[in-house]
């Protein structure tokens, strides 16, 4: 309700700080907004080096948000050409890193595959593992190089994780 001078029953100061916190909320809100979209920006990033590219990160944490989507829903969530999301689906359930099942449905007709990623920790076992093989691949290069039985694979390195669960 306005007084006969227009206010809505706020000195000016009040109107000042009123509009101080306003902006400081937006200011803070869009902070919050810009450092969740980097989080998932840097955690985009880590899964592209981990699953090879951008479109199958993207794939895999929207399966992690969405488990039980289709091809079609994957493809609406990331922005992706369905041809894209299909193609890079095979070839994660063909690696294990997403599981594939039928869709159940009340109806007659076709029930796609809905699909759901595996979690992080099975993904870090794999990684690991890789790893691992790759740095021992690189000492047993070395032991060659300086003249060392060459017939003798050795394992200088071994890597564990332990899952909190």
């Amino acid at each position: 309700m306005s007084d006969e001078n227009g206010s809505d029953g706020l000195d000016v100061d009040e109107e000042v700080d009123a509009e101080e916190d306003v902006s400081a909320r937006e200011r803070l809100e869009a902070e919050a907004d810009r450092a969740v979209t980097e989080f998932d920006e840097g955690v985009v990033d880590l899964l592209a080096w981990v699953l090879d590219t951008e479109t199958r990160a993207r794939i895999y944490v929207y399966l992690r948000q969405h488990p039980g989507s289709t091809s079609e829903e994957v493809a609406k969530g990331t922005g992706l050409y369905p041809s894209t999301v299909r193609e890079a689906l095979a070839q994660l359930n063909e690696e294990e890193t997403v599981e594939r099942h039928k869709r159940e449905s009340a109806g007659a007709g076709n029930n796609p595959y809905e699909y759901e990623a595996i979690p992080p920790s099975a993904l870090v076992q794999d990684v690991v593992g890789q790893v691992q093989e790759q740095l021992n691949a690189v000492f047993n290069l070395d032991r060659r190089l300086d003249g060392d039985d060459a017939d003798e694979e050795t394992a200088p390195v071994r890597i564990t994780v332990e899952d909190d669960e």
